[in-house]
């Protein structure tokens, strides 16, 4: 019988089935592989003390501090109704701030007798707020005594590591298992190569992973940092190089636009000249369709820059030179909007057969779920005979009936809304590997863009087109100030007085029942957590409020994704023609919606939205010669982060700063987590952000390793180290892109 490779060993026969059992269902760690790189979050020092003013609520902390009071008090109760009841409790102090501990009932003599004043302990729990005040209740707690061996070895050092822990499982208990794994550290197989190790000074990994568990100083602690930081960016950017190479060695079809055909007619009546960005970008793109192998391209910009003509004009290439094109939109409402734009910009152009349409003419089509069974039935046919050059729809596209006479190009838009096998089947539909095209309306930093699309090339639109007028932003602190909203409301009015149109979004429909339970605790809550605890202002009781108040007189309609389509495209027409004032929407406005004559949007609790979002929603206005404004409506209080988050959207109109900005403020194990087919994010100790330099650098290494050596085989090391990075899910996920 093999035996199991060390660190390939399960945690249950390790550590024995209960801890294995939460440190799998709670931490996703399954092997003492996984355990030891379950990095410390971050350190204490025995001799300082952790700073309990800036705890984040509801949120499983670990604290190291001292107790500088303990009272028990005995108090009534309907289980103990004769004065008998128990709380015990203890003030924490770090020097900075200072944190209540309550304990109740039979739980308070442990505690009553061990947490005297003077002691120190580290104490887990979540945090909450009881009177104004926050406080943990009922925290599990480690004391640490100075004097007996024991609590010296576990705690090896003056630095005690504080592990990303669950309310199962506090930090100690975790350092304790990893203690008693970590021999095991010394056959972890390295998988940088050895020149690329020794020169830039790294340690090996079996060192890194000691240090970072173990540190005696806090030079170890940057040492195993910086080792553990290039194994994550290298093992990433070699898994996409290798991608990128095996893309490289497809077949697909040249397109290559005929000189007087489509395009050129296309160009010819466009009524403005394209911006040195657009004619940049679509060099990159006609470039890349004029090879063998597919396109795999990123068209990232600026919310307003002109993507989707781009995109037009890459799709009219691949049509003159013979080929479909097919753009994928995650909406109904996005597909149909989309398509109304394409047919508009192309006017007899998209007639293609029809009478009207001139000599290059193709046929634009619409493919969605819920469109009827006739028009269905004349879209399939006008794509498999090849009529149809062109075709938007949603994933309707993706099913199995719908067959393409030749396609070559595929734009998928907004790709965070798209799963990797709707992409994937699509591109399966081409005769050859079609290209590919992704655009994303969220602006994304070079880094992210390197870690999460490494494997596509990247264009940046960054130009806005000449005629789009300044939007500017504003917070109305509307429980501070109730004055300013008022004034919102009669600044929306002077837009519609205009001959301007308005667009008030809110976070929620307002038709799900409501769970009494939940209005019942709302109703409960202390006046500081109201903004907090009630529910999120909803589309149909706000448009109801404001017809009856502030914008009585307006015309007002409301739009949200769960209306049945023909009304959601109706009141979209209506507002586009201008039938309508003041549009009452949920997020579904937030992409690719062109209404030029609407100027103003009030967003009602800002705070519940990502600013990525709401620099898109904000770029819904000014979208015409009138300039934009855009409200930023808010009960949240002036020191809060979420009223910092809002302050830096209204000072900034810069897409690619923002989206630093909630990458700052948001882990980016998300960003990596969503974009990587939703398995637990793979970077630990990698910050995108901070660390741009050691991305950039591990992609030049890995480039040059992966064309020296496609398969690896001179790098047992890196192989396995890939294999652990790209389980099956992810692998998929990296085939598929």
């Amino acid at each position: 019988m093999d035996l199991v490779p060390a660190l390939e060993e399960p945690l249950k026969k390790v550590l024995g089935p209960p801890t294995a059992k939460v440190m799998a269902e709670h931490l996703g760690l399954h092997t003492v592989g996984d355990l030891l790189h379950h990095y410390p979050r971050r350190y204490e020092e025995r001799g300082q003390l952790t700073h309990l003013t800036d705890l984040p609520m509801d949120e499983h902390v670990t604290v190291v501090a001292q107790v500088a009071d303990a009272r028990l008090h005995t108090f009534a109760s309907s289980k103990a109704p004769r004065g008998k009841g128990q709380r015990l409790e203890v003030t924490i102090t770090d020097g900075s701030g200072r944190l209540q501990l309550v304990f109740f009932g039979n739980g308070v003599h442990k505690p009553h007798k061990e947490l005297l004043p003077g002691t120190r302990a580290m104490f887990s729990g979540k945090v909450s707020l009881f009177n104004r005040r926050l406080q943990l209740a009922h925290p599990a707690y480690e004391l640490l005594r100075s004097d007996t061996d024991e609590t010296v070895e576990t705690w090896a050092g003056a630095l005690i590591p504080i592990y990303p822990a669950t309310a199962k499982l506090e930090s100690w208990k975790i350092g304790k298992a990893i203690q008693t794994v970590l021999p095991s550290a010394q056959e972890a197989v390295d998988p940088l190569p050895d020149s690329l190790r020794e020169g830039r000074g790294l340690v090996p990994l079996p060192e890194a992973l000691l240090k970072i568990h173990r540190p005696h100083t806090k030079a170890d602690i940057e040492d195993a940092r910086a080792r553990l930081k290039w194994d994550e960016a290298f093992v990433l950017q070699v898994a996409l190089a290798r991608r990128r190479h095996a893309d490289s060695q497809l077949p697909a079809v040249p397109r290559r636009p005929a000189p007087d055909g489509l395009l050129s007619a296309f160009d010819d009546r466009l009524p403005f000249t394209l911006t040195e960005g657009q004619l940049k970008v679509s060099k990159e793109i006609f470039d890349d369709l004029a090879t063998s192998h597919p396109m795999h391209r990123l068209l990232q910009g600026e919310v307003g820059s002109g993507k989707t003509l781009v995109a037009l004009r890459a799709m009219l290439a691949v049509v003159d030179a013979g080929g479909q094109a097919a753009m994928l939109a995650p909406t109904e409402v996005l597909a149909q909007q989309h398509h109304r734009s394409v047919v508009e910009m192309m006017g007899n152009l998209a007639e293609g057969g029809m009478l009207g349409g001139v000599e290059d003419a193709t046929k634009v089509v619409l493919l969605t779920g819920s469109m009827g069974a006739a028009g269905r039935r004349q879209a399939l046919l006008d794509l498999v005979t090849g009529e149809a050059g062109i075709v938007i729809g949603t994933h309707a596209l993706i099913e199995d009936k719908v067959q393409f006479h030749d396609l070559g190009l595929v734009v998928v838009d907004e790709q965070h809304r798209f799963g990797v096998e709707q992409r994937d089947a699509l591109r399966g539909k081409g005769k050859q590997p079609p290209h590919l095209l992704v655009m994303t309306a969220t602006p994304i930093p070079r880094t992210v863009a390197m870690t999460v699309f490494g494997d596509l090339e990247t264009s940046v639109l960054d130009q806005l087109p000449a005629g789009r007028s300044p939007i500017a932003s504003h917070v109305v602190p509307a429980a501070d100030k109730p004055h300013f909203l008022a004034r919102a409301w009669d600044r929306v009015r002077e837009e519609v007085e205009g001959g301007h149109q308005a667009y008030v979004v809110c976070p929620r429909i307002g038709d799900e029942e409501d769970d009494p339970k939940k209005a019942k605790k709302a109703q409960k809550a202390a006046p500081e957590d109201e903004a907090e605890k009630r529910p999120p202002l909803a589309v149909l009781e706000v448009a109801d409020q404001l017809a009856r108040g502030p914008l009585k007189g307006l015309r007002i309609e409301v739009l949200y994704g769960r209306m049945p389509p023909d009304d959601k495209d109706a009141a979209m027409r209506r507002f586009a023609a201008g039938d309508t004032d003041v549009l009452v929407a949920t997020t579904v406005i937030e992409v690719g919606v062109n209404v030029p004559n609407a100027t103003a949007m009030v967003i009602m609790d800002a705070d519940r939205f990502g600013v990525s979002q709401l620099h898109q929603l904000r770029g819904r206005v000014g979208r015409g010669s009138a300039p934009g404004l855009c409200l930023l409506v808010s009960e949240m209080p002036e020191a809060s982060p979420a009223r910092q988050r809002l302050d830096a959207v209204a000072a900034t109109l810069d897409g690619f700063e923002l989206s630093r900005i909630d990458l700052e403020q948001r882990r980016e194990g998300d960003v990596l987590g969503q974009a990587q087919s939703g398995a637990r994010s793979s970077l630990r100790v990698l910050a995108v952000i901070e660390d741009e330099e050691i991305i950039a650098e591990a992609r030049r290494e890995a480039a040059a390793i992966v064309a020296a050596d496609p398969e690896l085989t001179g790098l047992p090391g890196l192989r396995t180290a890939l294999d652990a990075l790209l389980d099956d899910e992810r692998e998929q996920y990296l085939e598929k892109g």
